[in-house]
């Protein structure tokens, strides 16, 4: 299918080991004794996943206009040399003042989901845009029907589910005793998409996983336009709460509630969540899913926790299948 629209790509960076970031996020820090807690420290943490990134969208999805890196006075350091500047001709630097303009009292910020409620007003972005997080990346050729319709509407990979305290799995511990309901404090992925289904009135959720989202940015500028309330409670919390909603769960139920048709139930995805797994199970993964066609995308949770050896072979698998 010939591409009759712009397609832009959207990652959100940052560099949790510089210490000018550190030092700006201590100030905001109540507990001040966080900045080496896991609760921090994976969310900011990086081994430079996102030069990967990157180079995966510009060899596998070719058709893409613009790759947009959003950060905090920031740059990644393989784009800081004079040599990649041809290269990397596509990609740009959004500082967070930027998509922040006209609300700059509520920054910084150290919360994607804040961030990701702004990510549409990069000045210039296409109507459909695909949004990556820095640990995503592409590893096998796409085209543009993998992420839209020939008319424009976003695949929304996803699966109805139940909410997550609704699970069997998560209500009989509860139910015996042997563990307490979560009633506030941080929500995890999953619960955020619940957060978010309820919000918008809806008694089961679209479970998302962690592959590159497909979204038109009026859908977004029509719902916090229609949902103020909904706007400003996002952008005003500077780290994650209980009470966020999450962007793509948000266009994930638009979408679909306009167009059944765009709900995708394969996610596509090869995902490495667990630091713990031995070596030899990790280079089992990478050769089963790579004689699978079907897969497209790689999603390695907190990187910067796996062993020397670990992230070594996996940084190498990736330089020779992306690069």
């Amino acid at each position: 299918m010939e591409n009759k629209f712009d397609i832009d790509a959207v990652i959100l960076w940052v560099d949790g080991n510089d210490i000018n970031h550190k030092n700006k996020l201590i100030q905001h820090l109540d507990d001040q004794t966080l900045i080496n807690k896991k609760v921090v420290t994976n969310r900011i943490n990086q081994v430079n996943e996102i030069e990967y990134t990157v180079k995966s969208i510009i060899k596998f999805a070719p058709y893409i206009r613009n790759i947009y890196i959003i950060t905090d006075e920031q740059q990644p350091d393989f784009l800081k040399k004079a040599e990649t500047e041809s290269q990397y001709q596509k990609v740009s630097i959004i500082d967070h003042k930027v998509i922040f303009a006209g609300y700059e009292q509520y920054l910084p910020v150290f919360n994607s989901y804040t961030i990701e409620t702004m990510m549409h007003r990069i000045p210039g972005l296409a109507e459909h845009f695909v949004y990556f997080n820095d640990d995503m990346l592409l590893f096998r050729e796409t085209k543009p029907e993998d992420f839209f319709t020939k008319e424009g509407l976003p695949i929304i990979r996803g699966q109805w589910m139940r909410f997550e305290a609704e699970k069997i799995t998560k209500k009989l511990p509860i139910l015996l005793g042997l563990k307490k309901p979560k009633t506030k404090g941080y929500l995890g992925y999953k619960r955020t998409q619940d957060y978010t289904a309820k919000a918008l009135g809806y008694t089961r959720k679209i479970c998302l996983n962690h592959t590159p989202f497909a979204m038109r940015k009026s859908v977004l500028e029509k719902f916090y336009q229609d949902n103020q309330t909904i706007f400003i409670n996002n952008i005003k919390n500077k780290f994650r709460h209980e009470n966020l909603v999450m962007v793509q769960s948000v266009v994930a139920h638009l979408e679909v509630e306009n167009n059944k048709n765009v709900l995708k139930n394969d996610y596509q995805l090869v995902r490495f969540d667990s630091a713990k797994k031995p070596l030899s199970w990790i280079k089992f993964r990478f050769i089963i899913h790579k004689m699978n066609k079907n897969k497209l995308f790689l999603n390695i949770q907190s990187l910067d926790l796996y062993t020397k050896t670990k992230i070594a072979y996996i940084l190498n698998w990736i330089d020779k299948n992306v690069s």
